[in-house]
């Protein structure tokens, strides 16, 4: 009994030996085993983000939507690109949605999404990209995240500075990256100099619809437009945006446009320039450009084709637009939640540059210009200047703000994100990306009222963050909890496509507004079947309408003969459900298109033209109901010259 009390007291003494080593190793260490900070990403199983996050989906075409910060991708949202998961851009509804004056453009590089807003503060009701190759702005319905208009741009080439929101919606700016000849004409491109010009687009929205109008174009000297940001409170009315290229060479880019020492930001005062046009200023121009709207109601997409803009002179306004010099080859332009101050970032410089609206106002009244540029005013830099932020970092491109007065600045070369403080231009803090960042996003962090708590870092490179997938993969995202004094990195998620900005909002200004449904009474598509009983196959010539229905689990008709080689078929289906996320799919052997996805409620046309003879199955695409894999139809297509009869089953 000893020896074993002994041998007891012996391993007690081991254990706390052992149980003050681990203690003590765990604080000395520090490391990830010891730290809480990974479940600041976590969500439970059943339980919801706070925010929304919409990040543009660059060379994809369309936007894609995360969860924080979970980082959980909830959604893509068809845009410009073709989308054969719902049958975006290939049924019949959606295919205007992508016509252009160069014809049907199935693809854009999309960037910059911007949310509505109402006095400077995120209103949620839609969310505005930019197709940056044919220039061309979109608008998505936030209630249904789908997309409701797009608009091209005349004029434009590179539509990069864009899009861009006023304070209350008035307008989304679009500025063009390219200048080129307006009109466009045939002449040789080693004449750009001064002869080519930068177009800026003013398109109104309508407060109740949010339905645009090209309003005007603002005809600027040829430089490159980089990126915009609106003036708020005191500088609501003007809009900034970041100049390159003043140089306005044309070859050997990366060394000729980057002579200068200074480049510009341009401010433009957007009221003036609306009062001069609504009192009968400017020209109208000739042109042509597309305006395609989708129609909720009817379900349907429609192109129209405009054929004039109005463009003004800036030189016609007086006190309208005036030129702040900024190093150096300024990308980002950035303007803090109060409106005062406005950020040039120079990609080429290490500090960073902050221009003051005051003393820009100031400056304009008392005349302290430094020369002209193709007759706007250059004001004197010192003059303007409220401050600059040293040794920042290295290759500095865009800043978002918190709601404490923190401004967060990426920069590329030395991949970091830099916290610092608007008013006394100290650095606070600075955390590294991986790898080489571009954009960043605060939830609100354009405008009056940023939400603060989380910063998104979008990285161009993404190396070792994730398991290889051959010799590309998909960028990096990154969450950095900023809720403290110091950020901290909490999460790493992929991105689809290459974002180039994105736009955050709490979850609570969307998920109460969101559409569950489409009412099936109010569904006015032309070709809609609202009772399985007006459902039917018709005959024109050599096209055949297929009205039809669906519900759980069953296409009505089901079956159809009669078609014949060379006909063209369409299949207008309406989903009959009214319960949420129940679409149905619809796919036809040889569509030579996409399947659809039709949401409850919906109607949407798929075409088909058989070319060969054979009895062919259609079924559902998207799991709908223990049946589903019955769901399913066939039709018989005979030769061209057949005389059988068109007959279809209706299930009964």
């Amino acid at each position: 009994m000893k020896k074993f009390n002994v041998i007891l007291t012996l391993v007690a003494i081991m254990a706390l030996l052992s149980s003050c080593g681990n203690q003590g190793q765990k604080s000395a260490s520090n490391g990830a085993l010891s730290s809480s900070t990974a479940e600041k990403a976590y969500v439970a199983p059943g339980e919801h983000d706070e925010f929304y996050a919409f990040l543009s989906g660059g060379y994809s075409g369309n936007i894609t939507v995360y969860g924080l910060p979970s980082g959980r991708m909830f959604k893509e949202i068809p845009v410009f690109s073709q989308f054969p998961t719902s049958g975006y851009g290939y049924s019949e509804e959606t295919k205007p949605m992508l016509n252009t004056s160069f014809g049907f453009v199935p693809w854009d590089d999309a960037h910059h999404p911007d949310i509505s807003q109402t006095n400077g503060e995120l209103d949620g009701r839609w969310i505005f990209i930019n197709g940056n190759n044919t220039p061309r702005i979109a608008r998505i319905d936030l209630a249904t995240f789908e997309t409701a208009e797009i608009i091209e741009l005349p004029n434009s080439a590179g539509n990069h500075s864009s899009s861009f929101i006023t304070e209350n919606t008035e307008y989304v700016v679009a500025g063009t990256r390219f200048s080129v000849p307006v009109p466009q004409r045939d002449m040789p491109i080693s004449e750009y100099k001064g002869n080519f010009k930068g177009a800026v687009s003013f398109i109104s929205v309508a407060p109740d619809t949010g339905r645009f109008n090209l309003e005007f174009q603002l005809m600027m000297p040829g430089f490159n437009y980089d990126l915009a940001h609106p003036g708020r409170g005191d500088s609501h009315g003007w809009m900034f945006f970041s100049t390159y290229n003043t140089e306005e060479a044309n070859t050997l880019m990366e060394v000729n446009s980057s002579q200068n020492d200074k480049d510009f930001i341009a401010a433009i005062n957007w009221k003036k320039i609306e009062e001069y046009v609504k009192g009968g200023g400017g020209t109208k121009m000739a042109t042509e450009y597309a305006h395609n709207v989708y129609d909720e109601e009817s379900h349907m997409g429609t192109s129209t084709m405009k054929n004039e803009v109005i463009t003004v002179d800036p030189t016609k306004v007086p006190g309208a637009v005036f030129f702040l010099p900024t190093p150096k080859s300024p990308h980002g332009c950035d303007v803090d939640p109060t409106g005062q101050y406005i950020i040039g970032n120079g990609k080429l410089s290490a500090d960073l540059t902050i221009h003051s609206f005051d003393n820009m106002l100031a400056a304009i009244e008392g005349k302290k210009f430094d020369g002209e540029a193709y007759g706007i005013p250059i004001l004197k830099f010192e003059d303007v200047l409220a401050g600059v932020v040293k040794s920042g970092g290295l290759g500095p491109l865009h800043t978002e703000f918190d709601e404490k007065g923190n401004a967060y600045t990426t920069f590329f070369i030395s991949s970091e994100v830099v916290k610092w403080k608007l008013g006394t231009w100290e650095v606070l803090d600075r955390q590294p990306t991986f790898y080489s960042v571009g954009h960043l996003m605060i939830p609100g962090g354009n405008s009056r009222k940023p939400f603060g708590k989380y910063v998104v870092a979008m990285n161009k490179i993404t190396k070792d963050r994730y398991l290889p997938t051959g010799p590309e993969m998909e960028h990096s995202a990154q969450i950095y909890d900023i809720s403290g004094d110091k950020m901290q990195l909490i999460y790493d998620f992929p991105t689809h496509g290459e974002p180039h900005y994105a736009a955050g909002c709490p979850a609570d200004l969307l998920k109460t507004n969101s559409k569950k449904i489409y009412r099936l009474d109010e569904n006015k598509h032309p070709y809609a079947v609202l009772n399985p009983n007006d459902a039917k196959v018709v005959r024109d010539g050599k096209e055949v309408h297929v009205y039809m229905s669906t519900i759980r689990s069953h296409f009505t008709p089901d079956n159809i003969e009669g078609i014949k080689v060379g006909d063209k078929v369409y299949f207008h289906i309406t989903n009959h459900e009214q319960d949420f996320d129940v679409p149905h799919g619809f796919s036809m052997i040889g569509q030579n298109t996409s399947e659809l996805l039709i949401m409850p409620g919906q109607t949407k046309t798929s075409v088909w033209e058989p070319k060969k003879v054979g009895v062919w199955p259609f079924y559902c695409t998207d799991f709908c109901s223990a049946l589903h894999q019955e769901m399913q139809g066939y039709v018989r297509v005979s030769p061209a010259n057949s005389s059988t009869p068109l007959t279809y089953t209706l299930g009964e």
